[in-house]
């Protein structure tokens, strides 16, 4: 069998089950700036995957990388719902499925 390179964030029990599985992980453990980057490009690698998936699993991936990057921001879930609140207070959401085609100066 051959090796299988990866070098992608995964999640914290991947290594064990690799273990498990007859696998031998090569790890590294990232430092802040690294982890950050890494996040960033696992979010768009999920956000992917939902697209061509519409899958509810890839949505709940995507929801563990944006909890990741609100704790490695020091933001809490609540403060996160705070600026959802008030951005849909502002501006409304998405419910009314409303389409902008154009603009038409006056």
């Amino acid at each position: 069998m051959e090796n299988q390179i990866h070098y992608k964030l995964v999640r914290d029990k991947i290594p064990e089950i690799i273990s498990k599985n007859d696998g031998e992980p090569i790890i590294e453990i990232l430092d802040d700036i690294e982890y950050k980057k890494m996040l960033d490009k696992k979010l768009l690698e999920e956000v992917n995957e939902y697209l061509t998936d519409d899958n509810l699993e890839e949505l709940a991936d995507i929801t563990e990388v944006i909890l990741a990057i609100l704790k490695y921001k020091k933001i809490s879930v609540l403060e996160l719902q705070n600026i959802v609140k008030n951005k849909r207070d502002k501006k409304g959401g998405f419910e009314n499925k409303i389409f902008l085609k154009e603009v038409i100066p006056r």
